[in-house]
C-alpha cells in the first residue's frame, strides 16, 4: 500500500511517500480503507523532535485519526462491520496510509447525513472541544476567550460555548484568521499579535488556552475572580505555567483532566452526533494528497493554516 514514512525526525521535508506491507487484521480487529486522514499541530511537534504525548521512534508511518471504510474483519469480530463508514484513532502512528487495522472497539460509525471528510475532522477536534466545554460548566451570559480560535479545536469551541449562552471572544494570529474567527460567530475577534489584545479582549470568566506560553500567561491575567482556566495545548511551544497560589488567591479554578477513555468516548459520539445535527460545523481549510503530507506539515507549522487540515487518500 502507499504510505508517508517518518524516518528520521526534522523539518517537514523528512516526510517521504513510499510502500508499506498491507496491515493484516488480527483478531477483534477491523480492516478501514482510509479515505481522509487527520493532521494534528501535536503531529508536527512529534515529527520535529519527538515532542508530545506519543512516545516512538522512526522509522514509522505518523498519524492518529483516519475516516475510511471498513473492508474486512479479523477473527472473532462481527461481520456485519464490513461496509460500514467509520472515524478510528490509529494509536498513535500508521494514519498516513492506504489502510489501517485496529482494535474494533476503537471505532465510531458515521452517523447518516455527515459527511465522510467532516467526520474526520470531527474526531479528534470535536472530542477535545466538547469536553472542554463540558468541564467549562459556562453560564449563559459568561464572557469566554477562546485561543487559537481560528484552529480545529478552537473554531468548534467556539461554536460550542456560543450555543451555552456565552459572549464568545475568539484570540487569534494575523488578520486572515480575525476575520475568519468573526465570520465563525465569536462576539469580539482579536490578534494576539497586536501588543494590546488584551486590553482588547476585556475581562472573562473562562479561557480555553490552547496556546500556552506567553499568550497563555496573559490569558490567566484576564479571569475575574472565580473564573476557570482550561490549559490544553502548547502550540506556542510551552505550557503555560500557572501558580497555584495566584490562581488560589484569585479563586481561579485550573483544569486540566478532562476524564478518561470512557468519557472521551462518549464526547466524541456527542460530537459527531452534534455534527451530523448540523448543530456543529468543522472547517476544513487545506486538503492535500497523501504524499504531499509534508507541504500540510509545512502549511501547519509556519501557522497559517485555518481550521483543519487532513490527507485525502
Amino acid at each position: 500500500m502507499r504510505a508517508v514514512w517518518l524516518k528520521e525526525f526534522g523539518g517537514p521535508e523528512v516526510l517521504v511517500a513510499g510502500e508499506a506491507p498491507d496491515p493484516v487484521p488480527g483478531p477483534g480487529q477491523v480492516l478501514v480503507e482510509v479515505a481522509f486522514a487527520n493532521i494534528t499541530f501535536v503531529e508536527t511537534q512529534f515529527r520535529a523532535g519527538g515532542g508530545g504525548p506519543f512516545r516512538a521512534e522512526p522509522p514509522l508511518i505518523p498519524g492518529n485519526g483516519v475516516g475510511g471504510v471498513i473492508s474486512a474483519v479479523g477473527e472473532g469480530t462481527d461481520l456485519g462491520l464490513v461496509g460500514k463508514r467509520v472515524v478510528t484513532s490509529t494509536g498513535g502512528s500508521g494514519a498516513y496510509a492506504e489502510r489501517v487495522a485496529v482494535a474494533a472497539e476503537a471505532v465510531f460509525e458515521v452517523p447518516d447525513g455527515l459527511a465522510l471528510d467532516a467526520a474526520v475532522a470531527i474526531l479528534a477536534d470535536g472530542r477535545t472541544a466538547t469536553a472542554l466545554v463540558t468541564a467549562a460548566g459556562i453560564r449563559p451570559g459568561e464572557r469566554v476567550l477562546v485561543e487559537a480560535a481560528a484552529g480545529g479545536v478552537g473554531g468548534l469551541i467556539v461554536q460550542l460555548a456560543k450555543a451555552a449562552g456565552a459572549e464568545v471572544v475568539g484570540a487569534a494570529g494575523g488578520p486572515a484568521k480575525v476575520e475568519h474567527v468573526r465570520e465563525r460567530g465569536a462576539d469580539l475577534a482579536v490578534d494576539y499579535r497586536e501588543p494590546d489584545w488584551a486590553a482588547k479582549a476585556g475581562e472573562v470568566d473562562v479561557v480555553f488556552d490552547g496556546v500556552g506560553g506567553e499568550i497563555g500567561t496573559t490569558s490567566f491575567g484576564l479571569l475575574r475572580l472565580g473564573g476557570r482556566m482550561l490549559i490544553y495545548g502548547l502550540s506556542s511551544g510551552s505550557w503555560t505555567e500557572v501558580s497555584e497560589e495566584d490562581a488560589a488567591a484569585r479563586g481561579v479554578t485550573v483544569i486540566r483532566d478532562l476524564g478518561g477513555p470512557a468519557e472521551m468516548r462518549a464526547f466524541t459520539e456527542s460530537a459527531l452526533a452534534e455534527a451530523a445535527a448540523g448543530r456543529l460545523e468543522p472547517v476544513i481549510g487545506q486538503r492535500f494528497p497523501l504524499a504531499r503530507a509534508a507541504d500540510a506539515h509545512a502549511v501547519m507549522q509556519s501557522r497559517g493554516a485555518i481550521g483543519k487540515t487532513v490527507l485525502e487518500i
